[in-house]
Parts: C-alpha cells; sequence; structure tokens
C-alpha cells in the first residue's frame, strides 16, 4: 500500500505568492508537488514544465542567490511549472518509507502532471525543460507515446542513452550492490548522520583526496556516492549555492540501484518491471522506440560532464543516425559539468541562452502550425 506523504517542504525562493502550489496526486495514490509561477502581468504565457534530477527538487531552478532558471523562463515569456516527481527531496517519504522504480516516474508522474498543465493552461503548446534522471525518465514517457504533442523538449546531462566512465561503471555495479546490502539510503548531510553512523565509511571514503572541506561538497563532488564519478565543476558555484548543498540534494535510495543498472548496462533506457502488467504500456527498451518522439529536442550538455560523460552526444549521433527526420540539436557548455548547468552562479550567462533560444524557435514554430 502506498503510504500519504506529508506536506512538502517549502520552496527556498524569494518569488512568495508568485508561486501556486497544485494539489497533485498521481494516480497510483503517490502524492508529488507540482507549482505553477506566474508574473503576475496578465500576460499570455506558454508553459514550461520543469523536471529535476534524482535527490534534487524544484528548488534547484530557483536560487535566490544567483540569477536562476525560472526568473530567465519569466523574462523571457514563459510559464514555469514546476513538477517534483517521487524522487524530489521536498517529499518527505524519500527517507525511505515509499519504493519505487523510474518506471513509475514515466508512467505516472511525468504524463499526468503534463495532462494536469494542459487541463490548467487551456491546452497551451506545451514545452518541458528536464535535468538527469528526469530527462531519462521523460525519454521512456516520451518512447511510449504518453505525452504526445510536446512543442519543444530540452534533456540535460542525459536522455536516451545514459554512458558512464569504466571506473564509474565498476563501482556502481559492484561497490553499489554491495552498499545495496547493507544501506537503505545514502544521505548527502553529515550533520544528519553524525560521527559514529553506518554511513560514516562513506562520508570518510570521498573525503580522500577531496581539495574541500565540507562533506556534502566531497558526496558529490569529489566522489559521487562512492561510485567514482562528480556532479559539478566546484569553481562554478556561488559561495552561497555550495553552502546549502545539503538542502538542494536529498538522499540517494538504494532500492533504485537495480533499475539504474539496468539502464546503464544497456546503455538505454529499459522498463524494468516486466511481471506487472500495469507498466506493459511502457517499450522494454526505448531507444527501440524513438521513432515515437515527435517533439524537437535540444540535448545539452556541460563539456566536463563527469558522471554522464558524453551521453548527450552519443544519443544526438545515434537519433540522427536512425531517425534524420526527427528535430534533434546537441548543445556543449564550456567549462560545466553536470548540475552546475542549472545551479552555477553565471549559468543564466553561459547555459539558459541556449535554453530559451530553443524554447523561442519552438514557440514561433507552434503558433505557426496553429
Amino acid at each position: 500500500m502506498t503510504l500519504r506523504p506529508l506536506t512538502p517542504r517549502p520552496l527556498h525562493s524569494r518569488l512568495g505568492a508568485a508561486i501556486e502550489q497544485i494539489p497533485f496526486t498521481a494516480s497510483d495514490g503517490t502524492e508529488l508537488g507540482l507549482c505553477r509561477v506566474s508574473a503576475g502581468d496578465g500576460a499570455d504565457r506558454p508553459p514550461v514544465l520543469v523536471l529535476h534530477g534524482l535527490t534534487a527538487s524544484s528548488d534547484m531552478f530557483l536560487l535566490p542567490e544567483t540569477r536562476n532558471l525560472v526568473d530567465v523562463l519569466l523574462d523571457a515569456g514563459y510559464e514555469p511549472w514546476l513538477l517534483d516527481w517521487r524522487g524530489s527531496c521536498r517529499l518527505p517519504y524519500n527517507e525511505g518509507r515509499v519504493r519505487y522504480t523510474f518506471d513509475d516516474v514515466a508512467l505516472y508522474d511525468i504524463p499526468e502532471a503534463v495532462a494536469l498543465v494542459r487541463e490548467r493552461t487551456g491546452g497551451k503548446p506545451l514545452q518541458v525543460v528536464a535535468h538527469c534522471i528526469g530527462a531519462l525518465c521523460l525519454s521512456l514517457s516520451m518512447a511510449a507515446g504518453l505525452v504526445p504533442g510536446l512543442a519543444g523538449v530540452v534533456a540535460q546531462g542525459v536522455f536516451l542513452t545514459p554512458k558512464m566512465s569504466w571506473k564509474t561503471r565498476m563501482r556502481l555495479h559492484f561497490g553499489g550492490e554491495l552498499l545495496r546490502s547493507r544501506l537503505v539510503n545514502i544521505p548527502t548531510d553529515f550533520r544528519k548522520v553524525g560521527l559514529w553512523s553506518k554511513h560514516s565509511l562513506i562520508f570518510a571514503e570521498v573525503s580522500l583526496g577531496a581539495e574541500c572541506k565540507d562533506p556534502t561538497c566531497q558526496i558529490l563532488h569529489n566522489d559521487s556516492w562512492g561510485v567514482g564519478g562528480s556532479l559539478f565543476e566546484h569553481e562554478n558555484l556561488d559561495t552561497r549555492t555550495h553552502d546549502r548543498l545539503a538542502d538542494l540534494y536529498g538522499t540517494v535510495p538504494m532500492w533504485i540501484l537495480p533499475h539504474l543498472r539496468q539502464i546503464e548496462l544497456a546503455h538505454t533506457m529499459m522498463r524494468h518491471n516486466d511481471a506487472d502488467g500495469r507498466y506493459d504500456a511502457l517499450p522494454k527498451n526505448a531507444l527501440d522506440e524513438a521513432d515515437r518522439i515527435e517533439a524537437p529536442l535540444l540535448l545539452l550538455s556541460g563539456s566536463d560532464n563527469r558522471f554522464w560523460y558524453d551521453s548527450n552526444k552519443l544519443c544526438h549521433e545515434l537519433l540522427t543516425t536512425r531517425h534524420p527526420d526527427l528535430d534533434v540539436r546537441y548543445v556543449e557548455v564550456p567549462g560545466y559539468g553536470h548540475l552546475d548547468t542549472f545551479i552555477g552562479r553565471n549559468a543564466a550567462l553561459d547555459v539558459f541562452g541556449h535554453i530559451v533560444d530553443f524554447l523561442d524557435e519552438c514557440r514561433a514554430a507552434a503558433v505557426s502550425a496553429a
């Protein structure tokens, strides 16, 4: 039985009343978070649905200390809708009470959020900006034909074809299985762990060779949750963002590792649940059903992404070869890693322009087609 979570943690934003919280419960009974950010100017603004990555939340798009993605979208004439899907650290049940796979996100969270946004906005052309696992789950939804008619999609870091280094792969598949047999989750906030916790050895391991003394920074930047990757370029973060990383990124649930290992081994987004008929609507292999993707795609990546590496470059090469009629582009941002493409102090100057230019082009095409 799915347990009802508590009220989501309040968003850390300076926008105040401009953020409207929308009650949203997926059809499997899981309560999620969805909010609409209004400019309050009465303008007819096209909606953009924004999806975070695993362990993150909508807070990563609302950083009050920098010019954030929501600021830029509002200034460009869009209406941001922020989904906290069931992997969000704003949802209290992510401390271990409710288990899920990425299939649930692709089958329930994203398609039903898209339907709700369309209902609330009168069917206006909808575009999506998705990050990391949010983008992977979106690719599965799109390959299943569950979110037809999107006007444009920006996928950051990874989309259909996850790819890691050999070091990260080995540590994910072997070390991850060892951790999964002993732990329910891996936290990012050492203050909640304590020196004598069973998690202390992980924090000790990720601190080896780290230049930064902050334990949360070490577990995200120096050795991502012990699997050997890195989630951002340290010098790209504002000091204030760096100091509250523990609020922006929560625990990693160990029960999600089998699905993550499956898709990483296959180098494509895969359905995990084969024995449960509820998930038959999802393709076994999303890449095999990529011809069902209709929306124009912008595949975005930092040049120094040391977690997913050149996954999106690979995805662009495969899609342009197999589906030459698909509108798919690849943009690589010099000097950026993974998370800092959204939370970097200069992301508004270096990254968000690529996103807005693409959304504007898709917006114009949708208006012309209408």
